[in-house]
């Protein structure tokens, strides 16, 4: 097939993405060049945009821009290096190497992101190559961990459902791996692999992506009711687990969600996923592949902003997919079986599994490991490290897991995870602990206000008033991002703040509790006064005036605050 005709089924303009894309020898662009010139800290745009794929976007340091620029000095470049591991699940050796590149070439600190896997931030040009190569040799990979491809594949970490959760886990692992990209560009560049390939020939393809890959990136996630932690219906592809009897028996799709959209531009919106059928488990695989193709045919190469697969079915009908994908597939999905999900937040504290092994899920605000004076999080978890022979599990929540715990070595983690203050979390307010923020300044380009660094004095502030009212312990979920792109889903979240400008925020309000609705707009472009402001006046009313175990979000649409949201078709209006 010709690549004219693998870019997409539309005949506009490709954009200048789409050109890179061809013209990168399946990602090798000049990569290899660019990262031997050390006269400078940066690389060229189209090579930056290649980059991404190897699991890797150029920032500087925000903080230091205006002062370099007076000083005539380039911008302090950097790259943000993410480590993919699908389902979120390490061992001991790969935490403690992942605790050794942090310290050694990025800026001393992990960052567990919302996707599952880890973010390093700081790490030099020239240290990028020695990184690489650090975390390939533990066996973790950062490959298309960003990119327009299919990104890490989530999977609820359910320890208290151990042997469900072995299982699924095994499905997320071969989905992710049957959709890895098979250009050896990666193996070339970064871990000195044998150039097998100098050109685009026969040599050398992709059977699922094609020479120029996916118009957007592409997000699958797989979750077991009655916990919605992955937030399934933000995904572009999502698997619902149906337990039957003890076992797992199948998975129900949902399709088309995507958190992303742009200030100012009604064309662009969030979506939740609809739920269009089941399937066996030893279908999920196939589903998956013929699903990203359909992508990769249909979806939208001339314009960037109406690329992701949330905009193909939108356009074209649930329908059409639902016949394309059954034509491609062979065979016919059934129709969906009954789930319910409760929340889409984590469960804290030590847990028994079905296995009888431990697990104990802690808190970490935001995702950020590090030290900060007797909350030695990243010298606990690395003194941990060190004895646990079980697994450590990131959740789609930014916190972390010490899974499969033995009971010969339950008392010793014990014993470590008080000496270094690690905490469960439970003494905070349930606010808080169902709060989550993307990394916004200083290191995200794309950042318009502060998140990961604002939002816990907001919620602290926001605390008083719950106090005030007698709502301490009641589940709200809250979510800041410093820009449109959804990071940190905050378009699900039942109170939720998305940066404008310094200091300045759209707050939404009305998501679903268990990640199941999108919010509405509330206010535009307002500042921590007006927020809390606003506060004042709906907690109090809330407090009073809501219904046996109504919840925030489904309150604040009873109540007239915003309209309900059904679609993100509907999200502007």
């Amino acid at each position: 097939m010709s690549e004219n005709n693998l870019l997409s089924k539309n005949s506009a303009p490709h954009s200048d993405v789409e050109q890179i894309k061809i013209r990168s020898n399946y990602l090798r662009g000049s990569l290899e060049e660019t990262l031997e010139n050390r006269i400078t800290g940066s690389i060229p745009e189209d090579d930056n945009r290649l980059m991404k794929f190897h699991g890797s976007y150029m920032q500087d340091d925000r903080d230091l821009r205006n002062e370099r620029a007076k000083q005539k000095l380039e911008p302090a470049y950097q790259f943000m290096l993410r480590v993919r591991a699908a389902g979120g699940i390490v061992t001991s050796d790969q935490w403690l190497m992942m605790d050794r590149v942090a310290q050694k070439y990025a800026n001393g600190t992990i960052r567990l992101t919302t996707r599952q896997s880890f973010q390093l931030h700081g790490v030099i040009k020239w240290n990028m190559k020695k990184t690489i190569q650090e975390v390939n040799a533990s066996m973790l990979s950062t490959l298309a961990a960003c990119g327009d491809v299919n990104r890490n594949v989530m999977c609820n970490p359910n320890p208290y459902q151990s042997e469900i959760h072995g299982e699924v886990y095994e499905w997320a692992n071969r989905i992710s791996n049957h959709l890895d990209p098979r250009t050896r560009a990666y193996h070339e560049i970064w871990l000195d692999g044998e150039k097998i390939v100098d050109s685009r020939d026969a040599e050398e393809q992709e059977p699922i992506y094609g020479p120029v890959y996916l118009p957007r990136k592409f997000k699958i996630g797989i979750a077991v009711p009655p916990s919605n932690d992955v937030d399934v219906y933000s995904q572009d592809l999502g698997y619902i687990a149906v337990i039957e009897d003890g076992r797992l028996v199948g998975f129900n799709v949902s399709v088309g969600g995507g958190m992303g959209m742009s200030h100012g531009d009604v064309k662009t919106y969030p979506q939740v996923g609809q739920v269009i059928g089941f399937i066996k488990p030893e279908q999920a695989v196939d589903l998956a592949e013929k699903t990203v193709m359909i992508q990769r045919d249909y979806g939208d190469r001339s314009v960037r902003k109406h690329a992701r697969f949330k905009y193909t079915i939108d356009d074209r009908g649930i329908e059409w997919f639902v016949n394309e994908l059954q034509t491609r597939l062979g065979w016919n999905l059934e129709p969906a079986r009954a789930f319910h999900f409760e929340s889409n937040g984590d469960r804290y504290g030590w847990v028994k599994g079905s296995n009888g092994k431990w697990h104990f899920t802690m808190f970490i605000q935001n995702g950020r490991v590090m030290d900060d004076g007797d909350y030695r999080l990243m010298t606990g978890l690395r003194e941990i490290a060190k004895i646990h022979t079980g697994d450590f599990r990131l959740t789609s929540n930014q916190n972390l897991i010490i899974g499969n715990v033995s009971a010969q070595k339950k008392k010793k983690i014990e014993e470590l995870i008080k000496d270094h203050g690690i905490t469960d979390g439970l003494h905070y307010s349930a606010l808080r602990r169902n709060s989550m923020a993307c990394v916004a300044f200083p290191t995200c380009g794309l950042a318009m206000a502060e998140s990961e660094r604002y939002l816990p004095s907001l919620i602290t502030k926001v605390e008083s008033i719950l106090e005030g009212v007698g709502l301490r312990e009641q589940e709200i979920t809250i979510r800041m991002t410093g820009c449109p792109n959804g990071c940190a889903r905050p378009m699900l979240a039942e109170l939720a703040f998305i940066g404008k400008a310094a200091g300045k925020y759209n707050m939404y309000l009305g998501g679903g509790f268990a990640g199941n609705r999108l919010n509405k707009l509330y206010k535009e472009n307002i500042g921590e006064s007006e927020i809390l402001d606003s506060l004042q006046t709906i907690i109090p009313h809330y407090a009073k005036e809501r219904q046996h175990e109504e919840h925030f979000g489904d309150f604040v649409i009873r109540a007239g605050y915003v309209k309900e949201v059904r679609s993100g078709q509907d999200f502007h209006a």
